[in-house]
């Protein structure tokens, strides 16, 4: 008896810890979703909103009591239409996102397998589409493909996206350091304003960082630029240094992280197969 009577003092002692630990995680998640979706711009409204009836009730001020009593739910009615992409994908990232999920983080080593790879289809004029998924579930964007679960290498990349190969215009996704799927049907931009000269692909990448935190590197068949798709934004035209370091970068500050590893072997595979593309 006085065991159960110790520990549930113990509880007592420890429950408000874990109370607000629950709490704290909840906020942050929420937070962390609001950003991502750049659905903090409602948050911000509803704030300022908040805030000046706040100061009508202090000062007592009916007409302006009144006239937001008249305007609040209107608003909420114009906010809901407005920004329904925003609230849409909010609510995708919700019932899609894993939030005990925490190791996503591809390696940096299996960063430079697919850039070296990308630098050489540049070269070439092949086109690819590359996903490395976030926290966000893409099981049925995966499954529309190929499933291959192979070792991941820059040699497979380049074989996969040549272009008499029945995969080659799809989107190849990679996790936990593999092909896990190639040849996949990635949903393309809403946005408007794209530039008329961006083809399915780029559109596939900005898309698919519309709907997901996913991160999709771009190799431009026509141009052989290679670009970078991230939360609705697309970084077109960069060196291979240049995507190594907003890759990187990207990483260390978002959902992601990253891991360094032994350069040598390689650089002796990036060696190898840049001299085979200059023999092709």
């Amino acid at each position: 008896m006085n065991f159960f009577l110790r520990l549930y003092a113990f509880y007592r002692v420890i429950s408000p810890i874990i109370d607000i630990s629950l709490l704290a995680f909840f906020l942050y998640k929420i937070y962390d979703l609001l950003v991502k979706t750049q659905a903090i711009q409602l948050v911000r409204g509803a704030v300022f909103l908040a805030l000046i009836y706040g100061v009508a009730f202090f000062l007592d001020l009916p007409t302006m009591k009144w006239l937001l009593n008249f305007l609040v739910p209107v608003l909420f009615m114009v906010i809901a239409v407005v920004f329904q992409p925003e609230l849409r994908k909010m609510i995708m990232r919700i019932g899609q996102s894993d939030f005990f999920k925490f190791d996503t983080k591809p390696r940096l080593g299996q960063l430079e397998s697919v850039i070296t790879a990308a630098e050489i289809l540049s070269q070439q004029r092949r086109g690819a589409l590359v996903v490395f998924p976030g926290k966000v579930n893409l099981k049925n964007i995966i499954d529309t493909g190929t499933k291959l679960n192979a070792e991941l290498s820059s040699s497979l990349i380049i074989s996969i996206f040549a272009f008499d190969t029945p995969l080659h215009d799809g989107a190849m996704f990679i996790q936990n350091g593999r092909i896990t799927s190639a040849g996949c049907f990635l949903p393309l931009s809403e946005q408007q304003d794209i530039r008329k000269s961006f083809g399915t692909r780029h559109r596939a990448a900005l898309g698919m960082s519309e709907q997901s935190d996913a991160l999709i590197l771009v190799v431009s068949e026509e141009t052989g630029a290679i670009s970078l798709a991230y939360d609705a934004k697309l970084y077109y035209e960069l060196s291979p240094l240049e995507i190594q370091k907003k890759m990187k970068e990207i990483i260390d500050k978002g959902s992601w992280g990253g891991e360094a590893e032994s350069s040598s072997e390689r650089n002796e595979e990036k060696d190898m197969l840049i001299g085979r593309a200059k023999d092709l």
